[in-house]
């Protein structure tokens, strides 16, 4: 019997430029595998995995947003709905992507309720040394200037996986210990099939552009006014 509906639930979104490796970051954590394909998410990617905190099983649900503004402007408001955590990510490659991070947190700021959000900032492809445009010490100053956490990670780089599930890990904890009231009344309601969990109940699933059942119409309306309007 598949008991992940009764788990307790996090919402962690991933928000950043295209090409910074949202997608391969999310994958990695959910199927320890590195995502190959190089390709823009056009609207929203959902993943799943189920973790143990303080000997409890917790479900994170990963939300990979788009990165381009004309696949994202329309949905921006369902996948900040109701999130606990915010991963904020640049490519360590690409200082653009770095001065990006600016209006992400403007963003983020204008759909959430800033104090009850976990955020962390992830600089990705860490094993392209070479290339490194993005100092460490200059993203680190950006993450003390917001408050959070800050990593550089290659989701590319086996040797990071573990690395990557610690980090998510944490951002779990933290949010089973600040809302332990919420969270335990979710489990109740999930019990009484008052509240259940709408997405895939396979851990590591990707389903591409629609995430929740309830909002699965919407999106998909508004993913084809996005795309009908594109180049």
């Amino acid at each position: 019997m598949d008991n992940s509906a009764e788990l307790q639930t996090f919402k962690i979104v991933i928000i950043g430029d295209s090409y910074t490796g949202k997608t391969s970051l999310a994958y990695r954590l959910c199927t320890g595998k590195f995502y190959e394909k190089l390709e823009t998410t056009i609207g929203v990617d959902f993943f799943q995995k189920i973790v143990n905190i303080n000997d409890e099983r917790v479900k994170i649900q990963v939300w990979d947003s788009a990165g381009q503004e004309r696949f994202r402007k329309s949905m921006t408001v369902h996948y900040y709905r109701n999130v606990d955590a915010i991963v904020f990510v640049y490519d360590i490659t690409s200082e653009p992507s770095f001065q990006s991070l600016t209006l992400w947190v403007e963003e983020y700021k204008h759909y959430t309720i800033p104090d009850k959000v976990v955020k962390i900032l992830i600089g990705t492809k860490s094993d392209l040394t070479e290339s490194k445009r993005v100092e460490t010490n200059v993203a680190r100053k950006f993450a003390e200037q917001y408050g959070m956490p800050f990593y550089e990670v290659s989701s590319k780089n086996d040797g990071d996986k573990q690395t990557i599930e610690t980090i998510f890990s944490s951002v779990a904890e933290k949010l089973q210990k600040e809302k332990p009231v919420v969270l335990k009344r979710a489990r109740v309601l999930n019990k009484s099939g008052s509240l259940q969990s709408r997405g895939s109940e396979k851990s590591a699933t990707l389903e591409k552009n629609v995430t929740l059942k309830d909002e699965k119409e919407k999106l998909e309306k508004e993913k084809k006014k996005c795309c009908g309007s594109g180049s």
